[in-house]
């Protein structure tokens, strides 16, 4: 199942909004087929395994990350395929949540196949969080926070600058992260004062291109702004108050291409991306966002890549406005990953245990 899940990985990027999947098949304990779903619309992995293996399928062992699918969408049934192979056992780390795809287990159960479910269901559900995350009744997207820091906690030195707080293999790890999201969000402050470009420029090119999102209640962002200059390249969306949205700096905006959505809230503005589409989100700052974000419960996950440099007390805190919590009633989050990036390090962080049901 460890194998199956890093076959997965593959996928990340290309196979949104369907799950990441990876799938083993195994005969006296040997490998003898494996695949992954490379492409969204392309084959699962199930049936790429089960080609790789041939007539030896017979009698195997499947080994699969999610429960094989029971239905005909852009590809016909894993559960049927795995049927006529005739397979004899198939392991799977959990259910499939989608009502639409779910029930493969019990057809093939009604076919006299073995069905074990929960092997590794935890690092599976931690895998597709957001795949998840769009099946449990949520109306905002699954939001991932990203922060690169110093070790006492800074996001730039006293004169606000900030590159580069991370090395180089960090910042290559952060353009293989965007290209898994729908879309990569920053705050006004900074998308104003750090012109980024919030694109994804590493080794994976996403099916399709995140779309830039500006937290800006007070919208400082201008029309000589790098993301406001690149807006008819790569869509870009502005979050802000319903004032600002009818000013005449509003309408220079769209006349660029960006697309401006009023909201009166946080958890409104987040609302609204889930609205227009977007499941996911990678924030990347500033600190006033990112400690709303934390503050009203609205983060997911936490990508927290530290630095081994310290910047000081006037330095730029990571959080800020976060209100003070007594210990016994602070949340506890849970680690999920844990390595090495060049100098740097990754900490993953989830709000909540990843539970899936198996």
């Amino acid at each position: 199942m460890t194998r199956a899940l890093e076959l997965a990985r593959r996928g990340w990027g290309r196979v949104h909004p369907s799950p990441m999947v990876g799938a083993v098949l195994l005969e006296d304990g040997n490998v003898i087929g494996e695949g992954h779903h490379a492409e969204f619309g392309g084959p699962h992995a199930e049936a790429v395994a089960l080609a790789a293996a041939g007539t030896r399928a017979f009698g195997a062992t499947v080994v699969v990350t999610l429960e094989p699918c029971a239905h005909t969408g852009k590809q016909p049934p894993c559960a049927d395929a795995l049927i006529r192979a005739g397979v004899r056992r198939v392991v799977a780390a959990m259910r499939d949540p989608n009502p639409v795809a779910a029930g493969g287990a019990d057809r093939l159960r009604g076919a006299g196949i073995e069905v074990e479910l929960g092997l590794l269901g935890e690092e599976a559900c931690v895998q597709n969080a957001a795949f998840l995350h769009a099946f449990r009744g949520a109306d905002r997207p699954y939001v991932a926070l990203k922060l690169a820091t110093t070790l006492d906690g800074r996001i730039a030195d006293a004169r606000g600058r900030s590159r580069w707080i991370s090395g180089a293999e960090a910042r290559d790890f952060v353009h293989w992260l965007r290209a898994g999201f729908d879309a990569v969000g920053t705050g006004g402050r900074t998308a104003a004062v750090d012109g980024p470009a919030l694109t994804v420029r590493g080794p994976v090119s996403p099916r399709i291109l995140p779309r830039r999102v500006v937290f800006d209640q007070s919208l400082r962002l201008g029309p000589e702004s790098r993301l406001v200059q690149t807006a008819g390249d790569v869509g870009t969306v502005v979050l802000t108050s319903g004032a600002a949205a009818m000013s005449t700096r509003a309408d220079d905006l769209r006349s660029h291409g960006v697309q401006l959505v009023a909201a009166g809230s946080l958890a409104d503005a987040l609302r609204a991306l889930r609205t227009n589409g977007i499941l996911s989100i990678i924030v990347e700052g500033g600190g006033r966002l990112a400690g709303a974000l934390i503050g009203g419960g609205f983060v997911d996950r936490f990508y927290w890549i530290q630095s081994p440099v310290f910047l000081g007390d006037s330095a730029v805190p990571a959080f800020a406005g976060l209100v003070d919590t007594p210990l016994a009633a602070a949340t506890r989050w849970h680690a999920v990953e844990r390595r090495a990036l060049g100098d740097d390090t990754l900490l993953v962080l989830d709000r909540e245990r990843c539970s899936p049901e198996s």
